[in-house]
């Protein structure tokens, strides 16, 4: 059953795979990636262009490093013409990369196959198993052992009595004395009672383990609150073989692109000369928080203003109206200082092009307010400002990297000056501030504080004049700098450090990089059920720090966070040293924190030391310091170091290294890992780990084919987690113990009767009954709980992340609770035979007649084991359906009635020999003695469990006991839900400065190779629909926090 099935969700995969590939497509818009990566040609080999005849005659050798997985770095070398040219990554492209603005590319194939850099980083589909699935195979083998425990007692019992008694009955059988061989006997009674005693062995667990999982896959798939309407997309359960394990998930490794963040970036707010504009006041100057009441500004003036831009602040387009000079100043350098390329598409509207959303944003909002960007040419910018042409000279750019953090344009306006655009992490900037901006700076820098606590992407803005003669000056030094080929950029860098200070301050940006909706509570939902988030990110280490903060991953109340960025081992191995000291030597004498962490000897479960940190902690981790820590001994320091923190985030990571970073964990941390992404780059990371989500995002369906599981947006996770999850992990739980408790308490009462038949292999029940016990009276009940037993409901599952703790630390199900199932299955089995053999032991009926009789007595012992286990699943049940009543009192009705007719005379005088048991059913159960009999069996196996149950639950209650008792009381009348007051989180300034850009945009620019001679050719007239999604803290404030209050006064709950 178990090969049919996986047989048929291979069957589905392939299917939704062969669906997909061969689906015609018209692409109107490539949403594979959003930010521009620079890519340039050797000069010696652009020369040729498009001859082809003269690219048909190039024989150059090109000798470069081996085929390995690194995407940001390429080393060789090209021979041709007697001239060798060195080869980086700005020369390579990618396979799977799409060209833009650029009609053609000529190229030279240098790794094909499987040597890719793409296949490189691909992982290998696994064969995944859940850890109860594990524990199953073990315990099914521990089970058989039992068996053959069981068969070798019986033998040993048999052989004894057939020497010692055996030889007494052999006169009535005519055996002839010594044929009889009591060891032979032995042998054959083991065999005998190995086949009857076989159904202690749970053959039939898997199919309806299968079943069960099958189910819960329909209410995954079924959810509509997993149902994303924008654009028809529901979760998808792509195999069934999983969902227990989504109830013990300890790390989430997230994607940050595209799962996180809808990588779209949205102006919102902007200090101008010390004045914020985004804001909305009420009548009398108070500020008020935005709501869909609020009317926008009105952008409709303008014809060519982006219409998905919603700014509420009426203030700012009435500045520009009044000709403020400082904000027209400030709209110009957003329209000035950038790197974006412009194109109009077939409907003449005007598109951008864009290195990095960040700059998008900010050249849309000068956009929208009248300071339109229209061109570039490598020596000129032309904006139109205010409905008038203007074109700049542009005189020189001095491009961004990682250590400027600022990126700069001097350009020559109509009027003849020079003047100098700046725009910048502030961090940076304000140190080139003139001493004069000292008021300014402190109300700006008060400014961008707020703009921080809100979670925005921070931006300082400022400008220089320039005299003439002393650009000249400098301009010639720079070409002189550009010239030289020793110490190159250190002078140019240099030489852009002289000439950006003395700035003025004009004022900050802040853009809010748009998260999923309900991503920050999804991410608090998830931690406050110890489940630990780590963000693997090709990103820069800023982008994922903003983003950390962004989604209160990384907060300021945090003690400390540590970040590795060392470019070799020992820098690494330093890093690491120095960080794990600053953690033991702050945190050795406490001993009551947030964090707690395992430290392992050898990092082997058998030696783990528990220990407790104080405070908060988070990792943060450059790819090439990652990939020194996995290439040597560092790496279980790094593991050890990261598991004590609460998050941890690796940046400009490989597709490889994200998946070596699951599997470092789920190795040696025995821990069970889930990978969400979005993106194909995503997918070796969703192989590796234990569960792979995949996100049907902008980056299209590579990683949900490659998942177990997809649906539409992060913030399902906590529902898929947290709802279907715990209840399929509490529902699979509760099934194998009661399926084992079951066999256990049905088989033994063989083995009980064994020692008053002569250890005969006499079974004690009828065949059929055997045959029909858990194929037809019990199979049904126990499917009805597994498939829809829940002890708390979907919407108390959420608002107490705490009840996910259960399944993490494997409580409900391990080889103790099955120890202890197996001892209630023995007790229930004693009590079975033992109470019905002492009370009809020389006991005669109402009838005068003795009714001790081997046929009566298993009449009576099934009738109590039907009715006893069905008691036991009625205690089990805490949620109760239709179907479940249906199943239970069904079966026992079902019994009845099989029972009555295999003991009528109507079938025996069909079938004499198959139903030898003819009338016995009415002649025993129409006795009072007999009922009583059976009420005391059911009284005496069910009454334990029900004294230790109430006792648990009055004096020892789980929170689940405690929530499922208010969650009744509250059926009746629920107290009015209060909203939460909005708080505004404090935080300290970062800057989020362009972090998506790369160095190297400005000399392309200036270069003019990307520029294009005639016009584009017509391209769709689609525009991307940004939808208004609510913001996070309405959905905050959309749950309760008084049914934690309230209910926390009246019961004590350990959370």
């Amino acid at each position: 059953m178990t090969a049919v099935k996986d047989a048929t969700d291979d069957y589905f995969r392939h299917k939704s795979d062969d669906q997909v590939n061969n689906r015609q497509s018209e692409v109107l818009i490539d949403g594979k990636e959003t930010n521009l990566k620079v890519r340039h040609a050797l000069s010696v080999t652009s020369e040729l262009g498009a001859d082809i005849s003269r690219l048909a005659k190039f024989d150059g050798i090109v000798v470069c490093e081996a085929p390995n997985n690194k995407l940001d770095k390429f080393t060789g070398v090209l021979s041709w013409k007697d001239s060798k040219h060195s080869l980086n990554n700005e020369k390579i492209i990618l396979r799977g990369c799409v060209l833009r603005n650029t009609g053609w590319c000529f190229g030279m194939v240098v790794f094909a196959g499987p040597d890719t850099k793409l296949m490189q980083n691909s992982g290998k589909t696994k064969f995944k198993r859940t850890s109860i699935d594990r524990l199953m195979n073990t315990l099914v083998l521990w089970i058989f052992g039992f068996l053959v425990c069981l068969g070798i007692i019986l033998a040993i019992g048999n052989s004894i009595w057939e020497n010692q008694v055996g030889d007494k009955f052999r006169a009535f059988i005519f055996w002839k004395e010594g044929e009889k061989n009591s060891v032979f006997s032995g042998f054959l009674t083991f065999w005998s009672y190995i086949i009857i005693l076989n159904t202690v062995v749970p053959i039939s667990l898997y199919v309806s383990v299968e079943v069960i999982r099958l189910g819960h896959s329909y209410f995954i798939n079924w959810d509509r609150k997993m149902y994303y309407s924008l654009k028809a997309t529901p979760a998808e359960a792509r195999t069934t073989t999983l969902n227990e394990e989504l109830g013990q998930i300890n790390y989430v490794f997230s994607d940050k692109t595209g799962t996180l963040t809808q990588n779209i970036m949205t102006f919102k707010r902007c200090s101008i000369n010390g004045r914020i504009y985004g804001e909305v006041h009420d009548d009398l100057g108070q500020k008020t928080d935005i709501t869909k009441k609020k009317e926008p500004v009105d952008f409709s003036v303008n014809p060519q203003a982006d219409r998905t831009l919603e700014f509420f602040d009426q203030r700012l387009m009435e500045s520009i109206k009044l000709g403020d000079p400082k904000v027209h100043e400030f709209l110009r350098l957003l329209a000035l200082c950038h790197t974006v390329m412009s194109e109009e598409n077939s409907a003449g509207q005007l598109v951008y092009q864009v290195q990095s959303p960040d700059e998008g944003a900010l050249v849309t909002a000068a956009r929208n307010f009248g300071f339109i960007f229209k061109s570039r040419t490598p020596e000129t910018i032309t904006i139109e400002e205010l409905g008038t042409l203007v074109t700049y000279q542009l005189l020189a750019f001095l491009d961004f990297n990682n250590i400027r953090k600022r990126m700069s344009v001097i350009v020559r306006n109509p009027e003849g000056q020079i003047k100098l655009y700046c725009k910048g992490a502030d961090t940076i900037l304000f140190e080139k501030l003139h001493p004069s901006n000292e008021n300014l700076l402190t109300l700006t820098s008060d400014h961008l504080s707020e703009f921080a606590g809100e979670g925005l992407r921070t931006l300082a803005i400022a400008y220089r004049d320039l005299d003439d003669k002393y650009f000249k000056e400098w301009h010639k030094m720079l070409e002189d700098a550009n010239a030289t080929t020793d110490e190159r950029d250190e002078r140019v860098a240099g030489l852009y450090e002289e000439i950006e200070r003395d700035l003025m301050l004009l004022g900050a940006t802040a853009v809010e990089d748009k998260l999923q909706e309900g991503v920050i509570e999804t991410v608090t939902n998830l931690s406050l059920a110890n489940i630990k988030i780590w963000v693997l990110t090709g990103d820069k280490q800023e982008t994922a720090i903003n983003i950390g903060y962004a989604c209160n991953m990384l907060t300021d109340d945090m003690s400390d966070v540590f970040i590795i960025a060392g470019n070799t081992v020992a820098e690494v191995r330093e890093e690491v040293r120095k960080a794990k000291e600053n953690l033991f030597g702050q945190n050795r004498t406490f001993s009551n924190g947030h964090v707690v962490f395992e430290k392992k000897e050898q990092l082997e479960m058998n030696s783990v030391v528990q220990e407790t940190v104080t405070g908060d902690y988070a990792l943060v981790i450059n790819g090439h310091s990652l990939a020194h820590a996995l290439e040597s001994d560092i790496k279980n320091d790094l593991l050890e170091l990261a598991c004590m923190c609460k998050t941890v985030v690796c940046c400009r990571v490989t597709p490889l290294q994200k998946a070596q970073v699951v599997e470092l964990v789920k190795n040696h941390r025995n821990a069970v890992t889930l990978a969400i992404g979005d993106g194909a780059n995503d997918v070796s990371m969703i192989k590796s780990a234990h569960i792979g989500v995949g996100i049907s995002g902008q980056e299209g369906l590579q990683a949900v084919l490659a998942s177990d599981y997809s649906f539409a947006q992060f913030r399902y996770l906590q529902r898929l987690l947290l709802v279907h999850g715990r209840w399929s992990y509490f529902r699979m739980c509760k099934f194998l113990c009661y399926f084992f408790y079951k066999n256990f308490a049905f088989t033994l009462v063989h083995f009980w009767f064994g020692f008053f038949c002569g250890f005969s292999a006499q079974t004690v029940y009828d065949q059929w009954f055997i045959t029909l016990f858990n194929i037809v009276y019990t199979s049904l009940p126990v499917l009805a709980m597994g498939i829809f037993d829940q002890d708390v409901n979907d919407q108390n599952s959420m608002d107490y992340p705490q009840l996910y703790e259960p399944g993490q630390l494997n409580l409900l199900f391990n080889k103790r609770r099955f120890l202890i199932c197996m001892a209630h299955g023995i007790y229930t089995s004693l009590a079975l035979f033992f109470i019905p053999f002492g009370t009809f032991y020389n006991m005669a009926g109402e009838d005068g007649q003795h009714i001790a009789d081997y046929q009566s007595f298993a009449v009576i012992i099934a009738t109590s084991l039907v009715i006893v286990v069905s008691v036991q699943i009625a205690l089990d049940t805490s949620y109760w359906t239709v179907i479940n009543h249906v199943f239970i009192w069904g079966s026992i009705a079902t019994y009845f009635s099989i029972l009555f007719t295999m003991h009528s005379n109507g079938i025996f005088g069909i079938f004499p020999n198959q139903f030898p048991f003819v009338g016995n059913a009415r002649h025993s159960l129409t006795q009072k003695c007999i009922w009583l009999v059976i009420l005391l069996t059911t009284v005496a196996s069910a009454m334990p469990v029900v004294a230790f149950r109430f006792l648990r639950v009055a004096l020892f209650p789980t929170l689940s006991d405690q929530i499922r008792q208010w969650q009744k009381a509250q059926k009746k009348a629920r107290p009015l839900r209060r909203r939460r007051p909005q708080t505004r989180r404090s935080s300290s300034r970062r800057s989020g400065y362009a972090f998506a850009h790369q160095e190297g945009y400005g000399e392309l620019i200036t270069s003019g190779k990307n520029m294009r001679a005639k016009n584009p050719p017509p391209t769709s007239g689609l525009e991307k629909t940004l939808y208004n999604s609510t913001s996070w803290i309405e959905n905050l404030c959309k749950k309760t926090t008084d049914t934690v209050s309230s209910f926390s006064q009246d019961k004590t709950v350990k959370l």
